[in-house]
Order: C-alpha cells, then sequence, then structure tokens
C-alpha cells in the first residue's frame, strides 16, 4: 500500500512532451505542464505551465496557467498567471492575460486585454 501512495504522488511531477519534428493535427488538452517543440495545428488547453520551444510553432488558439513563449504561436492565448515572450517568439493574435513580459526583440502582432477577464 506504501508503494501505491508514492507512485500517485510521482505522477503529479511528470511533464508532457511534444518533440521537435512532431506534428499534430487537433486540440490538446492537458491537466499539467507541457513543453512543445513541435508543430499544433488546432487548440491547446493546458492548467499547468505551457512552454513553446524556440522551433515550436502553434496554429490555433492556447489557454494556459501560465506560458513561456519562444516559438511562434498564431492565434489568441489566454493564460491566468504570466506570459513571457522571449526573444525568439513571434506571436501573432490577441493576448489576455493578468501579467506579460515581453523581451527584446520579441514580435507580437495584436490586442493585448490585462483587464482580468481573461477566463471567457
Amino acid at each position: 500500500m506504501g508503494l501505491k501512495n508514492r507512485e500517485d504522488t510521482s505522477v503529479g511531477g511528470l511533464h508532457n512532451t511534444l518533440a521537435a519534428g512532431s506534428v499534430i493535427t487537433g486540440d490538446i488538452v492537458i491537466d499539467g505542464d507541457f513543453r512543445l517543440d513541435g508543430r499544433i495545428v488546432g487548440n491547446i488547453q493546458c492548467a499547468g505551465k505551457l512552454v513553446i520551444g524556440p522551433k515550436a510553432h502553434i496554429e490555433g488558439n492556447v489557454i494556459s496557467g501560465n506560458a513561456e513563449i519562444l516559438g511562434t504561436v498564431i492565434g489568441d492565448i489566454r493564460v491566468e498567471g504570466v506570459l513571457v515572450l522571449k526573444a525568439t517568439a513571434v506571436m501573432q493574435g490577441d493576448v489576455y492575460t493578468s501579467t506579460l513580459e515581453i523581451e527584446p526583440n520579441a514580435k507580437f502582432t495584436g490586442a493585448c486585454d490585462m483587464s482580468g477577464n481573461n477566463k471567457k
């Protein structure tokens, strides 16, 4: 019985990843954290932190608890906590977040709403 309890707690520490070169067409829903280094044509809903790697590409809308963008997102993004656009980020769409950090050289085309109405 003690072993089962250890297994249950260790599962919470795992991260989901989509490797470079992978392509998914369709929506993704994740209860934990997620790192994307591939390409997704569809929407992503991530309850934890979403990291979009420098070579990653998303064509769709994103909903996440927190997000760090190093790659390309073409679509709207809603983040409850902090959204970080790193220097290599390309964001084409509207942003709804409480906190936004944009590094120099990041490219952002769209509107930004930081009013706290980001749970639509």
